[in-house]
């Protein structure tokens, strides 16, 4: 239930603030006193598209905020948003507007938190639902019929529908799966002989290691300077350990500093520490020689060897060159290719089992459709009896109203279209609604079908109709008026209306107009220059019966003042009989 609205700098409001109330709340003035102006902004409040005119002229900036009653379901939905519901069960919605050279921004908060538009287009669809006079002509369109059917069918119907989408994306990938591989199949099969070829050659090379190229340097330089490091490490062994020459090996030479430092510890127990170190360094050398020695002794010339490291470097070299370049990538690219050659080779993807899956995906979509269109049926009578009751009071007593399905092939929506087939008076064939109603019998249409909805919305859901009584009058409009009271005894309604009948019936009724006011307040002295003068919009609530005598008898137009506020009076207290009639 939309509680209050205030509009801040938008078309030619310059600010206002409006109390809404329970039940039918009307909206009346002379055409083009600016009515719709306020539905154009509860529409942008919850995510409608913004204009270049949004903003009042000569207005940097503006604003809109509306206050709506929040039930517990709305609240639960805020908590899931993460948007902490306020504590007097009421949701706070702000959309401000900015403008900066020719580009236009605004941004949305709900109970002072930013949100984006997607958010508000869920929240939109629980707080209002808005019936404008350009839906008359949408409801011609047999989607829009289709889409009505299926929501007046409930939740069943609508997750049947779920099921048929889900069953036609499926089949539609497989056919697209099945036509790819079959427009595919010769690059396949010349993509299969390259990476053939390919992974013949990497996999004959035998690629384990990304260091294997390292490891056979070191070991071809190895091999290929046997007899040099022999001779270097007698040469080593011999400066260390075993001189046969005339100058003392190393380890010789620390022999003797050893013994010397041992004579010299006796007189000075302070040197032990250096005579450790160089025992220690005796020790090594020692050990160092006969490694060395050893090193030596199991060298081994070994051409063979050689020839076969010479040989793998080579190979590894030209494997490199063509799908490296360094052999940790032609390991990884030898890899590619492998998943490549697999998923081109995989048996589960050959044509025969993707049209298996075709079919398959084609019998399920086939079978979902079929429910679908059993509980369609079913429905469809249900709406057929529903509408019609609704009509009949609409001075509508002979309507005749057939929801007809039509086959078509399988898609997405279904297997068939669904048109409204409509005859208003006796005698009359039934015809498709587009090619028969009038303008005043779709607006009766449309209001009818909201009834039938009516169960199915939310109480907390604010019902709005602009001019939904368009084009009728006399009993028509009567009967209308009576459609509307009815609705607002379970949820609240704004109805922008010329009609008399229907304003007699409103809980609540504004008064719509425009004025012309002077802005130029900061020069007294020049109260009437013409550039200081603007439009604004004006809402005045009409408490007394006296003001709404008034307006009630400008709306009836063609009669005198005395019979236009005796018609007016009458309208009041016909008004109060059916509201107090509706109470017993």
């Amino acid at each position: 239930m939309l509680l209050s609205l205030r509009i801040i700098n938008f078309a030619l409001i310059d600010c206002l603030e409006i109390n809404f109330g329970q039940g039918l709340n009307v909206l009346t003035g002379e055409t083009g006193a600016g009515k719709s102006i306020l539905l154009d902004a509860i529409d942008l409040l919850l995510g409608g598209k913004a204009g270049a005119r949004v903003l009042r002229q000569g207005c940097p900036n503006g604003s809109i905020e509306g206050i709506f009653n929040a039930p517990p379901a709305i609240n639960q939905w805020l908590v899931a948003q993460a948007i902490e519901p306020l504590e007097d069960n009421t949701i706070a919605c702000t959309r401000e507007f900015s403008k900066k050279g020719s580009s236009l921004n605004s941004r949305s908060r709900l109970n002072g938190v930013l949100v984006n538009r997607q958010i508000l287009a869920e929240l939109r669809s629980q707080l209002v639902e808005i019936t404008a006079q350009g839906q008359t002509q949408q409801l011609l369109d047999p989607g829009e019929q289709r889409q009505l059917l299926d929501l007046f069918g409930g939740q069943a119907l609508l997750e049947k529908r779920q099921a048929v989408e889900n069953a036609y994306k499926q089949f539609t990938q497989a056919k697209q799966a099945l036509i790819a591989r079959q427009q595919s199949e010769q690059n396949r099969l010349q993509r299969l002989d390259f990476l053939t070829y390919q992974l013949q050659e990497l996999t004959e090379a035998a690629l384990t290691d990304g260091d294997e190229w390292e490891l056979l340097i070191q070991e071809q330089e190895k091999l290929s300077h046997v007899v040099e490091l022999q001779q270097l490490s007698y040469q080593a062994t011999q400066l260390l350990y075993q001189s046969e020459r005339d100058a003392p090996a190393i380890a010789d030479l620390l022999g003797d500093a050893e013994g010397q430092l041992q004579t010299m510890a006796e007189f000075d127990s302070g040197l032990n520490p250096l005579l450790e170190l160089v025992q220690t360094a005796l020790t090594q050398v020692i050990e160092a020689g006969r490694q060395v020695q050893r090193y030596g002794d199991n060298l081994e010339a070994d051409p063979e060897r050689l020839g076969e490291v010479e040989e793998r470097l080579q190979i590894l070299k030209r494997i490199s060159r063509k799908y490296g370049p360094s052999l940790t990538e032609a390991i990884t690219y030898q890899e590619k290719i492998q998943a490549e050659y697999d998923q081109l080779t995989d048996g589960e993807q050959s044509l025969a089992q993707l049209q298996e899956a075709l079919t398959e995906a084609e019998q399920k979509l086939i079978k979902h459709c079929g429910q679908l269109t059993l509980i369609r049926q079913k429905t469809a009578q249900k709406l057929e009896k529903r509408l019609v009751q609704e009509l009949k009071p609409l001075a509508m007593e002979k309507v005749i109203f057939v929801c007809q399905l039509e086959s078509t092939p399988p898609s997405s929506f279904g297997a068939e279209q669904v048109v409204f087939y409509f005859s208003p008076n006796t005698g009359e064939k039934i015809q498709p609604l587009a090619a028969t109603a009038s303008g005043g019998e779709m607006s009766r249409f449309l209001l009818a079908l909201k009834a039938c909805f009516s169960d199915l919305s939310p109480p907390s859901q604010t019902l709005i109709f602009d001019e939904i009584d368009v084009g009728v009058s006399g009993k028509v409009a009567q009967a209308i008026a009576d459609k509307l009271a009815q609705l607002s005894q379970r949820q609240q309604l704004l109805c922008v209306t010329h009609q008399p009948l229907v304003a007699a019936l409103a809980d609540v009724h504004f008064h719509v107009d425009k004025v012309v006011i002077n802005e130029n307040i900061a020069d007294p002295a020049n109260p009437q220059l013409d550039e200081d003068l603007r439009t604004v919009i004006r809402i005045t609530p009409l408490q007394s019966d006296g003001d709404r005598q008034q307006e009630l008898a400008q709306l009836t137009g063609g009669h005198s003042a005395k019979e236009a506020l005796a018609f007016a009076q009458s309208l009041l207290e016909k008004s109060a009989a059916r509201r107090q009639a509706s109470q017993v």
